[in-house]
């Protein structure tokens, strides 16, 4: 019987074994903890103002910890990843450690998870929480001038689309440089595989949606910075996926680059945020001009 390709070069199985995060590393639940604990200590160490609403959904609502001392401080928005799917923004509450003793505010962004919501109105939600930050971030003692993004997995995947949201026409009145840098780490950013492949029964995914919310067919913004890290050990479409997005962008006159951390796979990448030294900690702060 003659292989059917169903993306590119992947059969069926093949595809779906790329886009398996969990079946590729074992003891997943070990990073697991780690980010929990991570959570759990930056409550309990930061000043932490929990659930403030962005929006008027359950699910539209924010963390933040808040850099110490008066004046205007740098603020990085987190979008979480989980296949859009699954996670909470309680769970990342680890990604302010490489930030708040460095002196930068940190926004953990919650958004409605498919199936509850359709992609349309999950990246709206980021969108309204990237825009709310910037319209309160004196409120908090945070730079409205001085907003980054980053985001995990499809959290990565949210990341771009706010590099390349239009930002006035989103809502009058934005800047078109609402955001000056952002990262995405181990994110996906041309979703035809996944639609694809078995993640999208979940998901539900349409071809007209990954069209319209694929970052790599996607004008890149007019300014701003993207770096796009991925682990070395995700497996070819992983890597791919952040290869090519810098690529495109970079072809376009945007300032993107892309970085293979060697020795990381899909869970163990995010995990550096644990740690304030690692490299991803400080290629993040140095996109804040903190470092």
């Amino acid at each position: 019987m003659d292989t059917v390709f169903v993306y590119g070069s992947y059969d069926q199985k093949e595809l779906d074994a790329e886009y398996d995060n969990r079946a590729k590393v074992p003891n997943v639940e070990r990073y697991k903890k780690a980010q929990a604990d991570g959570s759990v200590r930056a409550r309990e160490t930061f000043d932490c103002r929990a659930d403030v609403p962005f929006g008027p959904g359950a699910t539209e609502r924010v963390d933040i910890y808040r850099a110490r001392g008066r004046g205007a401080h740098p603020v990085h928005v987190f979008l979480h990843g989980g296949y859009w799917r699954s996670n909470h923004k309680d769970e990342f509450g680890f990604v302010a450690l490489p930030f708040v003793p460095f002196g930068a505010t940190v926004v953990v962004v919650e958004y409605g998870l498919i199936p509850t919501v359709d992609m349309a109105e999950l990246v709206r939600q980021s969108r309204a929480a990237v825009a709310w930050t910037w319209r309160n971030a004196r409120s908090f003692g945070g730079d409205p001038g001085n907003i980054t993004v980053s985001g995990h997995s499809a959290g990565g995947h949210l990341t771009a689309m706010m590099m390349a949201t239009d930002w006035p026409a989103f809502e009058p009145g934005l800047p078109a440089d609402l955001v000056k840098a952002g990262c995405g780490i181990s994110g996906i950013y041309d979703l035809e595989p996944v639609r694809l492949s078995s993640q999208n029964v979940p998901l539900g995914l349409t071809a007209e949606e990954t069209a319209r919310f694929s970052p790599a067919t996607m004008p890149p913004p007019r300014n701003g910075k993207m770096l796009l890290t991925v682990g070395g050990l995700e497996g070819r479409e992983f890597i791919r996926q952040s290869q090519d997005l810098a690529s495109i962008w970079r072809s376009r006159g945007l300032d993107a680059q892309a970085w293979v951390m060697e020795g990381h796979h899909h869970f163990s990448a995010i995990n550096e945020y644990l740690k304030p030294d690692s490299a991803l900690s400080r290629a993040v702060r140095g996109q804040m001009g903190i470092d």
